[in-house]
């Protein structure tokens, strides 16, 4: 008996250093047995869905499949003679009944892709073991496993940079000439009317104001040009900005003359009389994130950078919220009854939170800011410069998610900082488009729903739940016919196309600004027709930014958001739900209020969200084909979501996908609504200590 468990244990030992080998950062070396600080030491499981492993050094690599954590962790426990877990947790820090959901799951996989023995040969490096199943989970399927660098490996990614180099620089050559030819009879149109001494502008529904606006940007550029001469002939470039800061006037723009098309939001924010601080937030999985600070130089003084570096990879807690433990370093500037309430900002697909800071006074971040708000931009993983405690851009393993990390590490990781450095307990917060898409999965019952508890109001501007007609497309049908592996061929096992990235360093900016409208243009059938065109190359400095292959299969590919037209809903449940909503079209007889508990408690079975959701305030574009903002609204309308409290709804007609973003008239139809439903939502003891933003006076004070 003693000899059995003897062997049992020495099997599981085995198995166990197989499991942290296939797990770590490198492959285990022959020259020396003692584990490394890179070495895997336990699977830390953020949701059920998303574990994490920890290394010997503490760090953080990012998400393996459930399965294969929980194997590890089970092989650990057996190893260090631990018992696998009480009747409440296990030692993963999941219930029983969460590990057998996650062991069923792994026994359903066609593919053999999780919880599978490998021989030594096929246990690392190999990528043909990490090719995602044909057919997956249908809402978010699971993840490749790369193991650590081998030569076989690197030959296998080798072999993927290359196909991916040729096939996805051929695909984007037939979008960008595809937006050649359509935009043919558009200029052709543009040069007749020219010929009749006629402007091919005045259509255009601001043109008039956007006149005004250019002959007054004129003048100040060549005020600021003459002010600079004078200045530097008296040798007061530094005395003179010190001056301005001086200056009585509340927002002195610190920068100016004509633009020379940056992609920096502090330069646009100096233009303005802001200026931006850059924080690095660390999240769960080890990856290092931006969140820019928007700030008044006259009331603020930024932090030193040490102190705005990324921080330990976890999330604050909420106990810490609640017991007042946090008193963030930028809260310390202010005193209460002056303070800022925190708002934080979330971009769109392909996109940075340079988004929000492109029109001067006009952009959303700035507008807010001068308010009377804290505002805060996020920014997802990899963006503009793609960064891993540990891991390399040329690791696959630095790619391998999809817009679940987002909202289950990106978004709660910017919160905690936010939350952290302002010591508030909640914050507002305000997305677009794909930023909508990962707050209703991180706040999805399934998902982090205790993120709500962190959130006063959840703007959503564009709101991305359902597909809208332009993703029948044929680009995109092109990929969602492939399958997994052939995309992976076309578009590689790394970044999506990080050939636009190198157009945007080497292009000069305005014909960079130009070639991306038309090419963004001709992808989501938009018009800059509500935009002031004099900023439009500014616009697109901002994007595209680094994505990975995987979050776009997510978006595009064969069996995810493109087929369901939902983000957490299959087909065939919209297609009941649907039947439901036409049956009780019909039903002309009026319900009893027994009828109508019973029809709301039905309905809400298959609510995506519980108890601990925040106020939602929706902005839908109505001339949005991209997503289906109507359906979102109509979701809420039937009683779908019992807990959702809607406090705004408006569809903007007009409106396109950017145009919250970027129309000449978004600061009335959407900042200052924006403005008024963060003040109105605003905790209790969060007003009693904040300033009251500009034009909140006679918004209702009834709190939320």
């Amino acid at each position: 008996m003693p000899q059995s468990k003897a062997k049992e244990k020495t099997r599981s030992a085995i198995q166990f250093a197989h499991q942290a080998e296939k797990l770590s950062l490198e492959a285990s070396s022959s020259e020396s047995d003692q584990p490394r600080d890179t070495t895997a030491v336990h699977a830390k499981f953020i949701t059920p869905l998303d574990p994490v492993i920890e290394t010997a050094s503490g760090e953080r690599l990012p998400g393996v499949p459930p399965a294969e954590a929980l194997k590890f962790n089970k092989l650990k426990d057996e190893v260090e003679g631990r018992p696998s877990g009480s009747d409440d947790t296990t030692s993963s820090g999941l219930s029983p009944k969460g590990e057998r959901e996650i062991e069923e799951l792994s026994k359903d996989d066609p593919e053999g892709s999780t919880l599978t023995e490998h021989s030594p040969s096929d246990r690392l490096g190999n990528l043909d073991t990490a090719l995602p199943p044909s057919r997956t989970h249908p809402l978010f399927p699971p993840l490749p496993l790369y193991g650590p660098p081998s030569l076989l490996r690197n030959f296998q990614c080798a072999a993927f940079r290359v196909s991916s180099f040729f096939l996805s620089l051929a695909f984007l050559a037939v979008i960008v000439l595809g937006a050649a030819f359509t935009s043919i009879p558009l200029m052709l149109r543009h040069i007749a009317i020219r010929l009749t001494f006629r402007n091919p502008d005045s259509w255009r529904p601001f043109h008039q104001e956007e006149e005004r606006r250019r002959k007054a940007r004129r003048a100040a550029d060549s005020e600021w040009k003459r002010q600079n001469r004078r200045r530097r002939s008296r040798g007061e470039s530094e005395a003179g900005t010190e001056e301005r800061l001086g200056s009585s006037e509340e927002y002195l723009p610190t920068e100016g003359g004509p633009d020379p098309i940056v992609c920096d939001v502090g330069y646009y924010a100096r233009r303005v009389g802001l200026d931006v601080e850059n924080f690095r937030v660390q999240t769960e999985d080890g990856f290092i994130i931006e969140l820019w600070h928007v700030f008044n130089p006259k009331e603020y003084v930024p932090l030193e950078p040490h102190m705005r570096d990324h921080k330990k990879p976890e999330v604050v807690t909420r106990e810490q919220i609640s017991n007042g433990d946090l008193l963030g370093t930028c809260a310390r500037q202010f005193q209460d009854g002056n303070r800022r309430y925190p708002v934080l900002l979330m971009h769109g697909l392909l996109q940075s939170s340079g988004a929000y800071c492109t029109n001067e006074d006009d952009s959303l971040a700035f507008f807010l800011c001068k308010s009377g708000y804290d505002v805060w931009l996020g920014n997802n993983r990899c963006g503009f410069n793609p960064e891993h405690t540990l891991l390399k851009p040329n690791d696959p393993r630095m790619w391998a998610w999809n817009i679940r990390a987002f909202g289950v590490m990106d978004l709660p990781a910017l919160v905690s900082r936010v939350l952290a450095e302002t010591g508030f307990k909640k914050l507002g917060l305000v997305c677009h488009s794909q930023g909508t898409t990962e707050t209703f999965v991180a706040l999805a019952k399934e998902q982090r729903p205790d993120l709500g508890e962190e959130i006063s109001v959840f703007c959503a501007l564009a709101p991305a739940a359902y597909a809208g007609p332009l993703i029948g497309k044929m680009y995109f049908k092109f990929m969602r016919i492939i399958s997994p592996g052939m995309f992976r061929i076309f578009f590689g096992i790394h970044a999506f196309i990080p050939f636009m990235m190198s157009m945007h360093r080497l292009l000069p900016s305005t014909l960079y600004g130009a070639l991306g409208y038309r090419v963004f243009a001709f992808l989501f059938n938009w018009t800059d027709d509500r935009w002031e065109r004099d900023l439009r190359d500014r616009m697109f400095q901002f994007a595209p930014v680094y994505v990975s292959a995987e979050s776009m299969r997510w978006w595009l590919g064969r069996e995810c958001f493109a087929k369901q037209k939902c983000i957490l809903a299959t087909r065939e449940e919209a297609k009941r739900e649907e039947h439901e909503d036409a049956d009780d079209m019909d039903d002309i007889d009026p319900m009893s209020s027994d009828q109508l508990l019973d029809r709301t408690n039905t309905r809400g079975q298959t609510a995506w969200y519980n108890e601990q959701v925040p106020p939602f305030a929706l902005w839908v574009c109505g001339n949005d084909e991209l997503v289906d903002g109507r359906k979102l609204l109509q979701r809420f309308e039937r009683g779908r979501e019992p807990y959702v409290k809607v406090v705004h709804a408006s569809i903007i007609e007009e409106y396109e996908h950017l145009d919250v973003l970027w129309a000449m008239d978004s600061i009335d139809k959407v900042a200052k609504p924006v403005r008024d439903v963060i003040w109105d939502t605003m905790p209790e003891d969060a007003r009693k200590i904040c300033r009251i933003p500009r034009g909140c006076k006679e918004v209702s004070r009834d709190g939320v």
